[in-house]
């Protein structure tokens, strides 16, 4: 398997082993723990110099961090998504500067490409056929994305709230889309009972040599690995300034687990001195992070009876949360919920007042920022980043709803 210098395995998060990438896929063959891969920084050969002299125009321009070089890649030119200024937030939040970063630009329309094009890219490596995963909605209309632009077959799980374009898209792009009564979690066990069905570690072939390749979120250690790019793009585009805040709406906390691994990576190559202080964002109606973090917990307590209309971040179980809250508290950041009303109230203010779409869901990082400032999180002068994860024209729906609510 063709991957960079500087790759130097996958690590178990739980025991510490180290796996070849080749041998094991998915989970720690000692343990069954995350694995998650690891580099030899001292042959990372990535300064600013060097980077300043590469064309923005891919998350594959910081290929000397990742596992795979870009000539392997299963890629439609994801990443190198603008970050806005956004004057009449800032006066709003009361802070210096309020920038959205609006991945909502990529190529199905969600930060999910970032994540999918590296773990596809991984299942292509691994010579499989056909790649699986449960998914809230936009993470698996980017798998069937990407499966398709590598010939792959892909399956996905979604439950039945689901947006209507994840839903006709993953169609559109040659998924087989398995839509599941209920909400996230009866779609990822409908999943988990379609896998068991299959041999080996993460995926497997059956009686009619099929072979499944777990893509679901923590399951492959390499959709984390593409959601860092995020990282590295921020603080390029400021410059190599570090913001002083990133706010990130969080379901299964994939890219607030990304984002810290770049802070950490971005300190260890000497590219820049700081961290951002790093805040999840929940809708009130599920918020298992912020839970977890306001009473003092390692881990979360999964929602039993999740409610809110911001189903692409309602997630009541998510895997890694004890990765997530180690993000969160060493980079002395937080986690906030606010409810629907405000969430939706948000993505209708950035409209408005900005002209950027924000879906519902990554709204919740607009309302939830309001919330921070409201509680005195902000001295004044900061640099404060909003996560945009979607386009708002996925759910433009319920955005509309909402002002037909409002009397609008």
């Amino acid at each position: 398997m063709e991957t960079t210098d500087a790759f130097a395995g996958l690590e178990c998060v739980a025991c510490g082993a180290v796996a070849d990438v080749e041998a094991a896929t998915h989970r720690c063959p000692e343990c069954g723990g995350h694995l998650d891969p690891r580099y030899d920084y001292d042959a990372v050969s990535l300064d600013r110099d060097e980077l300043a002299s590469r064309p923005f125009d891919s998350l594959w321009r910081y290929e000397e961090v990742l596992p795979f070089p870009r000539e392997a890649a299963v890629t439609t030119n994801e990443g190198a998504t603008p970050l806005i200024d956004c004057p009449t937030l800032a006066d709003e939040l009361g802070v210096e500067r309020v920038l959205l970063k609006d991945d909502g630009r990529n190529p199905t329309g969600a930060t999910a490409d970032r994540g999918q094009t590296v773990a596809v890219t991984a299942a292509n490596l691994h010579g499989a056929s056909d790649v699986a995963l449960p998914s809230t909605g936009n993470g698996g209309q980017s798998a069937a994305a990407y499966a398709g632009r590598a010939g792959l077959e892909s399956h996905v799980f979604l439950p039945a709230r689901s947006g209507f374009t994840n839903k006709a898209m993953v169609n559109v792009h040659g998924g087989d889309m398995n839509v599941v009564g209920g909400r996230y979690a009866d779609a990822v066990r409908a999943f988990e009972e379609a896998m068991a069905e299959y041999d080996g570690d993460g995926g497997g072939e059956n009686d009619d040599g099929e072979e499944w390749y777990s893509l679901a979120p923590f399951e492959t250690p390499f959709r984390r690995e593409g959601q860092k790019t995020l990282g590295y793009e921020l603080v390029e585009q400021l410059e190599w300034t570090v913001p002083d805040a990133v706010v990130v709406p969080t379901g299964s906390g994939v890219e607030l687990a990304g984002l810290y691994k770049a802070a950490t990576e971005l300190l260890e190559l000497g590219l820049v001195d700081e961290t951002p202080a790093l805040y999840a964002a929940q809708a009130a109606g599920c918020a298992p992070i912020t839970e977890a973090f306001e009473a003092g917990r390692d881990a979360h307590e999964p929602v039993e009876y999740p409610d809110t209309i911001c189903g692409d971040i309602e997630v009541p179980d998510p895997a890694a949360s004890t990765h997530v809250l180690e993000a969160i508290r060493e980079t002395d950041g937080g986690a906030i919920s606010t409810d629907d009303h405000e969430i939706l109230e948000s993505a209708v203010t950035v409209a408005q007042h900005e002209g950027l779409e924000v879906a519902p869901s990554p709204a919740a990082a607009v309302s939830g920022a309001w919330e921070l400032a409201e509680r005195g999180a902000f001295d004044g002068d900061e640099t404060v980043v909003l996560l945009n994860t979607a386009t708002g024209n996925k759910e433009a729906d319920v955005l509309r709803s909402h002002l037909m609510g409002q009397g609008v």
